[in-house]
């Protein structure tokens, strides 16, 4: 193994975990998706791995990776006319956890990919609205405005699950 594979195995050792739960928030609770997305972002890390090291700005970059490449995953979807439903035709497992988190995870997949990014990376992350602008390529009023959308979407939807549907809210 070279030093750059070293390098790159010691950062995903570190930081794998962390990487697959906020994939996982992300992904509006999907493990597979998230798997999927933390595959594609160590792929695309490990080819500028040694501009990424060179600048010691790893984090940074691969969390911009990883939300980039959640939102453009939402928009082939969406292009491709998938829909979300409630009920899954074949299940491995019965799902884990209590109610509270079930209705988390559908109140994150309700949102826009770009509005469930901000909220993932402002209250998981805990990254400044500069930071998550960087992340996403926009200005911090768009990060602004998506948090203040999302919020208030999660919050009306909180309240009143019955809003929920297959596709997302019903509006």
């Amino acid at each position: 193994m070279s030093h750059r594979d070293d390098d790159f195995v010691a950062y995903v050792d570190a930081r794998g975990a962390t990487l697959l739960r906020i994939a996982r928030l992300l992904t509006a609770g999907d493990r597979h998706a998230a798997e999927d997305l933390v595959q594609t972002t160590l792929e695309k890390a490990y080819v500028a791995w040694p501009r990424i090291k060179r600048h010691d700005t790893q984090d940074a970059y691969v969390r911009s990776i990883m939300t980039r490449s959640a939102i453009d995953r939402t928009r082939r979807r969406q292009r491709r006319g998938e829909v979300l439903t409630d009920t899954v035709p074949e299940s491995a497992h019965a799902p884990d956890g209590p109610e509270e988190r079930d209705a988390v995870w559908s109140v994150l997949a309700a949102l826009s990919a770009r509005q469930r990014a901000v909220l993932v990376l402002r209250y998981y992350e805990d990254l400044s609205e500069a930071q998550i602008a960087d992340a996403l390529g926009c200005s911090p009023g768009t990060v602004k405005a998506h948090a203040s959308r999302g919020v208030a979407l999660m919050r009306e939807l909180l309240a009143d699950p019955s809003d929920l549907d297959a596709t997302g809210p019903n509006r």
